[in-house]
């Protein structure tokens, strides 16, 4: 058991009055990496599994999700029960997420309390016994998740969405799959799902707190097991064809809600396109904040929403570019019809110095705010490292936030608000409405 360390793979830098960033690559392909923030008394800690539900089949859509929760119900040496004492007696966190290109399980403790939750994660990631009993409980669980997600329609608009942008592409699939999937789904394809991507070469550990990170691969190479069968590297960036084209036209989901629920946008740009920086202050500028254009022109000065703002999720090979907003019904076409003219007024003309200027700042400090705990240290690292290969220091996003012009927002805008666009809708509402909004 264990794994031998590549030197050259390791790598510190430190960021300017902030905690030394290091990391090391395995021969399995496992990577670690830490920052060390010697002036707090805890540690967050994360393995994270470069896959999700884009890497299922159709037929097995969810099953990722599935797997999350299965994980949680015991191993060869550890009952369900025995997991969540040896946090709770410690006074620690633990718990998981699935998203569309990678699965996280994470655990805060206090630093004396490290080697516990190294121990637990890695035992729970690679031995967990997925008995048919678990399964048959925890499809029950899921099958309610997938009915309250149902019932949330400020929710369910999104995946609606995505599936509407990318329909039949995995990337546009619920990360919670369907009743179909779930209920049909079997004890053997789960775990084909697990032993195939659950390998070290699909693993980042990363750790952020009063740690070393030295000690920590010392541990962590002790409970991650190279020696069982088949490539233990896994499928670190796997083959998806080609990145999937968006499609434009308007969707409605006929419910009788009190308000409408809206989603529009496109497709944005991928994790690793160097204008995901400028894309970013356009983001910003159009629905990031209170003082953005669509919060100032939709709420402060008509009224006719509560909620309305944009997000630019990123992926390995697209992104998206959506903008929510949930107003009354009456009022549906009155919103689309100023969202529609500022996206076009953005792309047409760009963003003016004083938008420019405010949305960098805006970026910037809710950027440093948002890392004051150990857990968005450890999440930023982790993603930076899937994303990229590295950890790029904070410090230097800091700066390609900065040097965005008003000439590479205008050209990003430009490019992104020009593409197909897609709506989605749920409310009280006929098919075939608000197609006047979509872009083909």
């Amino acid at each position: 058991m264990g794994a031998g360390r590549r030197d050259p793979g390791r790598s510190e830098l430190t960021d300017r009055d902030r905690g030394t960033i290091r990391r090391s690559e395995h021969d399995s392909g496992m990577r670690l990496v830490t920052e060390h923030m010697p002036w707090v008394r805890s540690v967050s800690l994360g393995v994270w599994v470069t896959a999700g539900s884009r890497d299922e089949h159709p037929r097995i859509s969810g099953a990722s999700h599935f797997l999350e929760h299965l994980l949680f119900k015991g191993t060869k040496t550890r009952t369900a029960r025995e997991i969540a004492e040896a946090f709770d007696v410690v006074g620690g966190d633990l718990n998981a997420f699935t998203a569309k290109e990678h699965t996280a399980f994470y655990a805060r403790v206090l630093d004396r309390d490290l080697p516990m939750a190294v121990e637990a994660l890695c035992d729970m990631i690679q031995h967990s016994l997925i008995r048919a009993a678990d399964l048959d409980a925890e499809r029950t669980v899921i099958l309610e998740e997938i009915n309250m997600h149902e019932d949330a329609p400020d929710e369910l608009v999104h995946d609606l969405f995505m599936e509407n942008l990318w329909p039949g592409h995995p990337i546009g699939r619920s990360v919670l799959g369907t009743v179909e999937t779930i209920s049909a789904m079997s004890r053997d394809q789960v775990r084909r799902f697990w032993k195939r991507h659950y390998v070290p070469g699909n693993f980042v550990v990363a750790a952020a707190g009063n740690l070393d990170h030295d000690h920590l691969e010392e541990m962590v190479s002790r409970f991650i097991d190279t020696t069982e069968t088949g490539d233990p590297r896994g499928t670190v960036v796997p083959d998806q064809g080609r990145p999937p084209a968006p499609t434009g036209g308007a969707h409605v989901r006929r419910r009788q809600t009190e308000q409408a629920h809206i989603c529009v946008g496109t497709a944005g740009l991928s994790r690793n396109d160097p204008r995901r920086f400028a894309m970013g202050v356009v983001n910003d500028a159009i629905g990031g904040g209170m003082s953005s254009r669509l919060f100032q022109e939709i709420r402060e000065k008509r009224g006719l929403v509560y909620s309305v703002f944009s997000y630019h999720s990123l992926f390995a090979q697209t992104g998206a570019f959506v903008i929510y907003a949930g107003t009354a019904p009456s009022r549906a076409k009155d919103v689309l019809g100023l969202i529609d003219r500022e996206l076009e007024t953005v792309a047409e003309k760009g963003l003016t110095d004083q938008e420019l200027d405010r949305a960098k700042s805006h970026m910037r400090g809710s950027m440093v705010l948002s890392l004051e705990e150990t857990s968005a240290r450890m999440s930023r690292v982790a993603k930076s490292e899937i994303a990229h290969g590295e950890v790029i220091g904070l410090d230097d996003v800091l700066e390609r936030i900065d040097a965005v012009s008003a000439d590479d927002a205008r050209k990003v805008a430009e490019e992104v608000l020009r593409r197909p666009r897609a709506v989605t809708v749920i409310g009280p509402f006929d098919d075939g409405e608000f197609g006047e909004f979509a872009r083909t």
